[in-house]
């Protein structure tokens, strides 16, 4: 696996590959990788001959309260992750390469309305660092596919916005969400929890699957649904940011006769904020 900061070392790099006409798949991500990230560069495989494995933890997204000091920065471990899974390149790009006229002056990329509600709506100016970000990477290495995780629900559906509003020549591939054996979605935000928190963390998702079951079963009630579920949520000791019902297609607002649909929440758990969905096919 090559480890590599330049921008220019990596265009070498994709020259040569196109040259032999294999495809790319970019797998973006801020370190401190677990299973999830292993997952998603697993499914990039499936797809790429080659994998480029981004680490970069990118300041615009994070407000001035978040944690963007304390992100956990775990760049050997990292690397060593990558080269037992076979990623072939991890690149690690320094603030110049990603914004070269830096964060203040930096092109912003923006998709009005899916950002607006939920994590958009708590987190404001969030997915704008998101989207810019990844508009970024992707004119780095332009590659034929990314590779997404599921449990950032919203922002897969922003990207994949972004991706074709902009006519980029890329692939949007959402993988499923990696879960520990209780369920907790597996996020580097995780190690946050207390031993005491840890053990309420998972009623997060079951609350969602039990929404989600009773959706499958032709429950229309997504009021009561959803009240219930912040009830519970309140009850075991979450702060809750949300927990909405919505199309799975463009998060709008559901209706009974609706297509696929998707229960997501956002709840706070001492130090760590969680995210999590269930998508329901009907």
């Amino acid at each position: 696996m090559d480890v590599i900061q330049s921008k220019e070392e990596l265009h070498e790099l994709v020259v040569a590959w196109r040259h032999h006409d294999e495809h790319i798949a970019l797998v973006p991500t801020m370190g401190n990788l677990h299973a999830g990230h292993t997952s998603l560069v697993e499914n990039a495989r499936k797809f790429a001959e080659r994998v480029v494995v981004s680490v970069y933890v990118n300041p615009t997204q994070f407000s001035p309260s978040e944690d963007f000091a304390e992100y956990p920065r775990t760049l050997d471990r990292d690397t060593r992750r990558l080269k037992k899974i076979g990623a072939d390149v991890l690149f690690i790009p320094d603030d110049a390469t990603v914004y070269p006229f830096g964060h203040t002056c930096a092109t912003v990329v923006s998709v009005p309305g899916l950002t607006e509600n939920f994590c958009g709506a708590t987190r404001p100016g969030h997915f704008d660092g998101v989207t810019g970000v990844v508009a970024r990477l992707f004119a780095i290495v332009q590659p034929d596919i990314a590779v997404f995780g599921q449990k950032d629900y919203q922002q897969q559906l922003v990207i994949r916005h972004m991706t074709e509003d902009l006519n980029l020549p890329i692939r949007i591939i959402t993988a499923n969400t990696v879960r520990e054996k209780d369920g907790l979605a597996m996020s580097s935000r995780n190690q946050y929890l207390s031993e005491e928190e840890r053990k309420i963390a998972p009623v997060l998702y079951e609350v969602l699957a039990d929404i989600g079951a009773e959706l499958q079963d032709g429950n229309r009630d997504f009021q009561r649904l959803e009240q219930s579920g912040a009830e519970r949520l309140t009850a075991a000791g979450f702060k809750l940011d949300y927990l909405a019902i919505r199309r799975a297609q463009n998060l709008e607002e559901p209706k009974r006769d609706c297509d696929d649909l998707v229960v997501l929440a956002s709840a706070i758990l001492g130090k760590a904020r969680l995210i999590d969905n269930v998508v329901v096919t009907v």
